[in-house]
């Protein structure tokens, strides 16, 4: 189960995280913060990566061996890659109608997946 919490929580994790780092992005092109100035978008960031922060680390200790969790450092590290890349790809095809998916994108993602195998790999 502590595997699958982890997961769970780096999913929602990056959520916010994407939300943090892209959706000002969204919010200016929908005028809704268009004349902030950039301090005060810095700082709205800043709040919503809290939250980021707050499933972030919990994902981390129990998902880390050196707590009773499942999986290693490095294992962790190339899960939340993983989550990252596929969490950000939905919210930029969805958000941003603009922005495709090529050839390459999908390259890489079979590139992603043969990384989490072979860090898995004994």
């Amino acid at each position: 189960m502590k595997g699958t919490y982890t997961i769970l929580m780096l999913v929602v994790s990056n959520m916010f995280m994407t939300f943090a780092w892209y959706g000002h992005l969204k919010l200016q092109e929908m005028k809704v913060i268009s004349n902030w100035p950039l301090y005060a978008v810095i700082l709205f960031s800043w709040v919503i990566a809290l939250a980021e922060y707050s499933f972030q680390v919990p994902a981390n200790r129990i998902g880390f061996t050196g707590n009773g969790g499942p999986f290693t450092l490095m294992q962790l590290k190339v899960i939340q890659e993983v989550i990252t890349l596929v969490v950000f790809t939905l919210f930029s095809t969805l958000m941003f109608k603009g922005e495709s998916l090529h050839w390459n994108h999908l390259a890489a993602f079979v590139c992603l997946v043969a990384a989490v195998y072979f860090v898995f790999y004994k």
